[in-house]
């Protein structure tokens, strides 16, 4: 009898289930150096350990998105193993700062789920916990994901689909201990604007772009230990939907957040995500450009120093934001579908320096 572990089925999730993840992870200066290395990400918060002092924090956290993807890397292999696509995002906070030498482990509830008519799937949705070593919150979010059955004459069970917030209320955001941007600095920052800077409705072209390379897209997912098999195995995949490996769409937040530095590079820590679609996969060769919507601006009570800042970003592949409409809220034609490019759309909320 094989001893490897098939992962769960969509038979196998049930409401109210409490999935401990295994592999408690330790992080390191070198995982924020590779980060760097795969996106590039020029926010200084995390690049400079002089900055973040100046900022109130002991040294240069880990970036927020790393954290991100490490701890959905410890769920796939009790949620999405079996996954054909990971769907969304939902009431996401970001806590405690992350440093190297953190250890981070995770576990899920389910909190919902309900076959899809084809009998063939179903959509699991989780609410996952991060904690560092001392079990202080470093993210918290809930996602959906659409999984295999195993037997698809298997009985549908009783659907539950959750009530997911439009958005993060800032007053339930976490603002890290000591957080203080009074003497933040413009110019190490690389963008002389502040929150007071940026109106509800504006949109950012952020101008680069890159492309997908195969090598890095397989070193972020193992960066992450990340082992859904539509990342890694060909044999499995080419005989798939698509016929390739599809590229694991926080690959894509990374590459969309680390493009938005041109326009937002004080936006220099996450707060939170709001909701994300993965509207449609992204693959190897594909060229993704972002751009953004400031959706909403927030002042703090008692904070002279620091705003929220509400932003939707785009991401699009092989085409650019200057010939690209925006028009509707649920998709750029304005007819609550996606143009086809669009790879990406992420509502998530910064914290910025005021003027």
């Amino acid at each position: 009898m094989s001893k490897a572990d098939t992962g769960n089925f969509f038979e196998d999730f049930q409401p109210g289930q409490v999935l401990r993840h295994a592999t408690p992870r330790s992080l390191t200066a070198g995982d924020q150096a590779v980060y760097t290395a795969l996106y590039g990400s020029r926010f200084a918060l995390q690049s400079s350990d002089v900055f973040a002092r100046q900022s109130g924090l002991p040294r240069a956290p880990l970036d927020d998105l790393l954290v991100f993807h490490v701890v959905f890397g410890k769920t796939v292999p009790d949620v999405s193993l079996n996954a054909v696509a990971n769907l969304g995002y939902a009431a996401g906070r970001f806590g405690a700062p992350v440093y190297p030498g953190d250890t981070l482990s995770a576990e899920s509830e389910v909190i919902g789920v309900k076959e899809n008519s084809n009998g063939k799937t179903g959509v699991v949705y989780v609410r996952t916990r991060g904690v560092n070593q001392e079990g202080a919150l470093v993210a918290d979010y809930i996602r959906w994901v659409m999984v295999r059955k195993k037997d698809p004459a298997s009985a549908a069970p009783e659907p539950v689909v959750p009530d997911l917030p439009g958005a993060v209320a800032a007053e339930e955001l976490t603002i890290p201990d000591g957080l203080d941007f009074l003497a933040f600095d413009p110019v190490a920052a690389g963008s002389p604007h502040r929150w007071d800077d940026y109106q509800v409705g504006e949109k950012i072209d952020h101008g680069d772009a890159m492309t997908i390379e195969e090598a890095e897209h397989q070193l972020a997912t193992r960066l992450y230990q990340n082992t859904a098999r539509v990342h890694f195995n060909q044999h499995a995949e080419g005989k798939g939907r698509f016929g390739r490996r599809i590229v694991y769409g926080g690959h894509v937040i990374s590459l969309a957040r680390a493009l938005s530095f041109n326009g937002l590079g004080a936006a220099v820590k996450l707060a939170s995500i709001n909701a994300g679609t993965h509207a449609a996969p992204s693959f190897a060769g594909d060229t993704i450009y972002a751009w953004s919507e400031v959706l909403e601006k927030t002042a703090l009570p008692g904070r002279s120093d620091l705003a929220v800042l509400r932003l939707r970003t785009v991401a699009a592949k092989d085409h650019a934001c200057g010939d690209f409409p925006f028009k509707g809220t649920e998709g750029s034609d304005g007819g609550g579908r996606y143009h086809p490019a669009v790879v990406l759309d992420l509502d998530y909320s910064v914290l910025m320096p005021r003027a």
